[in-house]
């Protein structure tokens, strides 16, 4: 008799592992590629700290007259900057690592608060349903009816003004989440509405009416659990939606200052010495976003797929 027992844990993720959503990935090579470069590009970008060259934030370790070095396959390069310097002489691999996580925090936190916001009031909006119902999908339709970006360009213009450049820029991870966040809002309303509506006539919330559970425990312990399926996807998309936010706004000099590099404010900042020869200082850093983005876009078609028993084929 064989002596060796399964434990919980082991249990647990014998069950993920043989799970439909494992078995999908599995099979799906572009969903295993992208989620590969994703946590290649995540795990570099929070490790900063410990594998970059350079700390972009310690200005004893920049030097201006290490400005615009190539990278190290080009004429010129000096060997210490594999991807060579930006037009401030810091280290462009170190600076794109810190960015990258910068951007990514920022689109993590601003998903975040979207689906905060954008949950509670389709719940809401969803179950009591009435005149409420109808306020809070009209202040919905009322803003989508206003892009992302010109929302924020109006909100961030105006906080700049308010506050000044030094309180902006010492902020300005605040106002980006914030503004983000708020401005996505009604993507995950909607959606968890629609799943409200759907989910509120269905006999286990009659049972737990009749057992005395108030309309609180009744969304959040019973009719939310059901509606995570398309929250994780809206969330994925999302994600990618905010970081390309962050990066535009960042570019037309609304979010991150240099002194903080993201990756928009990398792009930005290279763009005036991209027709001067200095062509690597917008394009690295923009080779990266486009990368990041689109894997977790294409994470974000293959999770559709898969939770969408309609889409799925096997």
């Amino acid at each position: 008799m064989s002596s060796y027992i399964e434990t919980p844990n082991q249990s647990r993720l014998n069950r993920i592992w043989q799970s439909h959503m494992a078995y999908s990935f599995r099979r799906n090579p572009v969903a295993v590629v992208s989620m590969a470069v994703f946590l290649f590009i995540a795990v570099t970008s929070f490790l900063a700290p410990l594998i970059a060259p350079y700390n972009p934030y310690d200005p004893a370790q920049i030097d201006i007259m290490n400005s615009e070095y190539p990278p190290a396959w080009a004429e010129g390069a000096l060997p210490e900057f594999l991807l060579g310097t930006d037009d401030q002489g810091r280290d462009l691999l170190s600076t794109i690592l810190y960015g990258t996580r910068l951007s990514i925090i920022i689109g993590l936190c601003a998903v975040g608060l979207q689906a905060f916001l954008g949950i509670s009031i389709g719940l809401l909006a969803g179950y009591i349903g009435g005149r409420l119902d109808s306020l809070l999908m009209r202040l919905a339709d009322i803003q989508l009816s206003f892009s992302t970006l010109m929302v924020a360009i109006i909100f961030l213009a105006v906080t700049q003004a308010l506050f000044g450049s030094e309180t902006f820029n010492r902020y300005a991870i605040f106002f980006l989440v914030a503004v983000i966040g708020v401005a996505e809002w009604p993507q995950y309303a909607r959606t968890v509405r629609a799943t409200v509506l759907a989910e509120k006539k269905k006999e286990y919330v009659d049972s737990a009416r009749v057992l005395g559970f108030g309309p609180m425990r009744i969304m959040v312990r019973h009719i939310l659990p059901n509606s995570l399926s398309p929250i994780f996807v809206i969330s994925t998309v999302q994600v990618a939606n905010a970081i390309i936010s962050e990066a535009s706004l960042s570019f037309l000099g609304l979010g991150m200052p240099p002194s903080q590099p993201s990756l928009g404010s990398l792009i930005s900042s290279g763009f005036d010495y991209i027709f001067s020869g200095s062509w690597w200082i917008t394009v690295i850093p923009g080779i990266v976003l486009v990368v990041l983005v689109l894997v977790i876009n294409l994470l974000g078609d293959w999770m559709r797929d898969v939770l969408n028993p309609k889409l799925y084929k096997g």
